[in-house]
């Protein structure tokens, strides 16, 4: 059975989400199940009105990509977040989804799986490594096995050198990823599901013994 693998987002303009795709794709590639899920928009109808560019992205996906579930945390043998970057940190919609899954981290079920992160920023230096560094906080203690890129392959380089997850500076006004970002967030999620499936056979012997 192929192991199975939740790319979980926030994008407001559109940049993070063709990310997310690009993950998706490269799971996929590598012979996962993928889900590809949006978190819910909190911003208030008028504050996304105010950016073209933020209504033209939130109508071109809210009927066409699902909203994420503590359903999907609980489905998934491996995860991929994505976030833009807000002052250094993850954006609010992101976070509250992430808060919402205290039940799950009770209960254990989100432990001992691996887990990724991406993210976009306006500029090269506008908190890239800061927003993954913050995200892997809450993955220490959910006791996931953060896995990063590292500098584990020349397209990492190609992308821009950051080890810790694929990132691109969109600019202002905000621009889509290059295709050689693009294949960067594809080799993260092979990447992923590799290590998916690594642990998953030994989380289900863990259970199996602890029953």
């Amino acid at each position: 059975m192929p192991v199975r693998i939740l790319v979980t987002y926030y994008s407001s303009t559109g940049s993070v989400h063709r990310l997310a795709e690009a993950v998706r794709d490269g799971a996929d590639s590598a012979g996962a199940e993928v889900r590809l899920r949006r978190v819910a928009e909190l911003a208030p109808p008028e504050a996304v009105a105010s950016n073209p560019a933020w209504a033209q992205h939130h109508s071109e996906t809210e009927d066409r990509i699902p909203v994420a579930s503590l359903d999907d945390l609980e489905w998934a043998d491996g995860y991929a977040f994505g976030t833009p970057t807000r002052y250094g940190a993850p954006a609010a919609q992101l976070k509250q989804f992430i808060d919402s899954a205290s039940s799950l981290w009770h209960e254990g079920k989100l432990a001992d799986k691996p887990v990724t992160a991406f993210v976009s920023s306006a500029e090269q230096h506008g908190g890239q490594e800061a927003t993954i560094l913050s995200l892997n906080n809450v993955f220490y203690h959910w006791g996931s096995v953060i896995v990063p890129l590292g500098y584990t392959d020349d397209v990492v380089y190609a992308a821009g050198g950051n080890p810790y997850g694929t990132s691109w500076p969109a600019g202002f006004p905000s621009t889509m990823p290059d295709e050689t970002v693009l294949e960067c967030a594809r080799y993260q999620g092979r990447r992923l599901v590799r290590f998916a499936e690594l642990l998953s056979p030994a989380r289900d012997e863990s259970t199996v013994a602890a029953a």
